[in-house]
């Protein structure tokens, strides 16, 4: 009983969230915990696109929202995958192997998801016309890999951001409308968040 207590003290919040593909047949569902010493996430994404897939990610992210690790596993026609990042002092390890080409990139990101906009979006100052700009070890969730890439984050207002690809899709921008928590409720283009019927 006292454990039990102790564990729940810990959590502050728990939610699910859901995202739809607006660009092509997909959905996600995600369950996200808040604790007070980290955030962690576990989510499955089944998709179209590609000849069709299912991909599991999960992540622990530290108190301020910057990630730890993740983890991603994908099945598809072409077979299984799984595919390891861990942040490693100013560095990444993929698969347990130091990458040095990815040496100050400052956050992770996912290429099917919208869920880690937020790790930047929750630094990215307040102010209407305050930006943010820094490099990020973008995995792509078909292939399974890992690449430098660099982004920008445009605050335009209250709940509204504009991304900015300067890195490995160069020319790709997006309006993004957030929540409170700086998580995604619609990324032009894109993902759109839904709610189960009640």
């Amino acid at each position: 009983m006292g454990v039990t207590k102790r564990v729940e003290e810990r959590v502050v919040s728990r939610s699910v969230l859901f995202w739809r593909r607006i660009d092509i047949d997909g959905l996600e569902r995600l369950e996200l915990t808040v604790e007070a010493d980290g955030v962690t996430a576990a989510s499955t994404v089944l998709c179209l696109d590609d000849g069709g897939y299912r991909l599991e990610h999960r992540w622990r992210l530290d108190p301020d929202w910057r990630a730890r690790s993740a983890t991603v596993e994908r099945w598809s026609a072409g077979g299984h995958g799984v595919l390891r990042l861990e942040r490693a002092g100013r560095g990444w390890r993929v698969d347990g192997v130091s990458r040095p080409d990815l040496d100050g990139a400052e956050e992770a990101d996912l290429s099917v998801t919208p869920f880690c906009n937020t790790f930047p979006i929750r630094r990215t100052p307040e102010a209407a016309g305050a930006s943010l700009a820094l490099d990020v070890a973008l995995i792509d969730g078909a292939a399974l890999t890992v690449a430098r890439s660099r982004q920008r984050y445009d605050r335009q207002g209250p709940g509204r951001v504009r991304f900015v690809s300067l890195g490995l899709t160069p020319g790709f921008e997006a309006d993004l409308l957030v929540d409170g928590r700086g998580l995604v409720l619609r990324y032009e283009h894109l993902f759109e968040r839904v709610a189960p019927p009640v």
